[in-house]
């Protein structure tokens, strides 16, 4: 059963729309936190993937970062989302900002 904190992260990246990409620093930040890495850790044990689009989340530095099944198969589901990667980089205007 998730935990609170591991509730608080799934909800907020279920806002990220389809498209868009977020990083593990902002939804933190969103929380009112710096537990990055908790966060990261929260969205490897999704258990509801792909419910919880945790594959719209990316590292700070742009690059994709893990996933469970695989960094390829995350690539592969931003693209067909339509979020553009160069050199291994979401560009910029696929970032999705927290209100």
């Amino acid at each position: 059963m998730p935990t609170k904190f591991q509730n608080k992260v799934y909800e907020l990246c279920k806002k990220v729309p389809k498209g868009k990409v977020t990083t593990y620093k902002s939804i933190a930040e969103a929380m009112g936190n710096k537990a990055y890495r908790a966060v990261g850790s929260a969205l490897n044990k999704n258990p509801h993937a792909p419910q919880i689009p945790c594959h719209r989340v990316i590292n700070t530095n742009r690059n994709p970062g893990g996933f469970a099944s695989g960094v390829k198969n995350k690539v592969k589901l931003l693209k067909k989302e339509g979020v553009e990667i160069k050199n291994n980089k979401i560009l910029k205007e696929f970032i999705f900002k927290f209100k």
